[in-house]
Formats: structure tokens, sequence, C-alpha cells
């Protein structure tokens, strides 16, 4: 598969380290939900893209759409609680998360969701994640982007709140918390402009998708 990846000015070294947490700034949305944003959370992101993009079983998938197939415009890989992950720093992530978010979350991370951005063709349309338990309770999900930046977008369900952009990769984290799955939507737009491909690693806890 190529790669066209600009390495990060910030990111040139080979080794994979997940960082601390303590740098994390929460950003009150309303309707109780909010987002954590840490930039250059994983150092050594762009290597750990390299070996992400090369050695994941990529998949690609079809959506039954006004009755016809259509191709989901990215790659997709997951990994179930108790499934091996692709490389060890997705476990420290996991595990540091887990660690930060556990006594408000009331339980870890466990499942993690890949999805590979390939250009700007590919992304992701308005959504929350409301498939299991996100449909009627507060849960978190976190997000670390590897690769390119792209916008990750947030807007209300209902009117009120302004919209959110966040350019996010090169190891970046947010955590999308409290409500934010039922009462925001959150999308990566298609662009056309020349980007390169970004992974972004979903870490969810069990019975949320």
């Amino acid at each position: 598969m190529a790669l066209h990846l600009q390495p990060s000015l910030f990111d040139q070294g080979d080794d994979i380290v997940v960082g601390s947490l303590n740098g994390l700034r929460r950003t009150d949305l309303g309707h109780g939900a909010w987002i954590d944003v840490l930039p250059q959370w994983l150092r050594g992101a762009d290597a750990l893209f390299g070996t992400l993009a090369s050695d994941v079983a990529w998949r690609a998938e079809q959506w039954v759409m006004y009755e016809r197939l259509v191709a989901v415009p990215r790659l997709l890989a997951h990994f179930d609680s108790g499934d091996p992950l692709p490389h060890p720093a997705l476990d420290a992530a996991r595990t540091a998360l887990s660690a930060h978010y556990g006594g408000e979350l009331g339980e870890p991370f466990t499942t993690a969701g890949l999805c590979y951005y390939r250009d700007g063709r590919d992304g992701v349309a308005w959504h929350g994640d409301t498939i299991g338990r996100g449909s009627t309770e507060d849960t978190m999900i976190a997000i670390l982007s590897l690769g390119a930046p792209r916008h990750l977008a947030l807007r209300p369900r209902r009117p009120g709140p302004a919209p959110v952009r966040r350019p996010l990769g090169h190891g970046d984290l947010i955590v999308m918390g409290g409500s934010c799955q039922r009462t925001w939507e959150h999308a990566v737009p298609k662009t056309a402009r020349a980007v390169g491909p970004r992974i972004s690693v979903q870490f969810r806890p069990a019975g949320v998708r």
C-alpha cells in the first residue's frame, strides 16, 4: 500500500512512547457533553503509522444505500476485548487511558477500532457512536490520531452551541465524553485539498460502538 505521509517536524524519532496525560485540556460542549484534547500525546507517531499501515489486515467494506452497494470511504480493522492489538504501543495507550479515566468512566477501555483514511477522498459522515450503550448512557471514546492531520468536526444535534473543528494527527489525542455521542455528532469531512494518509485508533468501553 503506497504511503505519502509528510513527517511531522516535531516527531522525527523512531522510538514509540506514550506520554503523560497531565496536559489534557477539557472543553465543555454543553448538553452534558465535553471533549479532552492533548496534542502530540504519542511520540514516534509517524513510525507507528507506518507499521500499522503495512501490518494491519485492513478490510474494505460496502454498505447498502439507496438499494445499491456503496464502498465505505476508508479502510477498517476492529479488535474486540481480548484480541491482541497490532502494536504494543496501542496496549500501552489503552492501559494509560483506562488508568486516567477509570474513576470518571467507571470501567476500562476494552476495544479498539482502526480507520485508515488514505487521502482526502476518504472520510466519515456525521454520526454518533450510538450502537449499544452509547444510545442511552454517558460514555467515553478516546481517539488517537496518527499520520497527516485531518479535521474532526463536531456539531450539536439541537440548536445552541457552536460547531467545533479540531485538526488531529501525528499522535494527537481527543476524548469525547459525557453525553457527547447522544447530544452531538462528529465527522471527518472529505476534502479536495491535497492531504496525506491518516489512521485513527478509537478506544471504547465494552458494549459501545
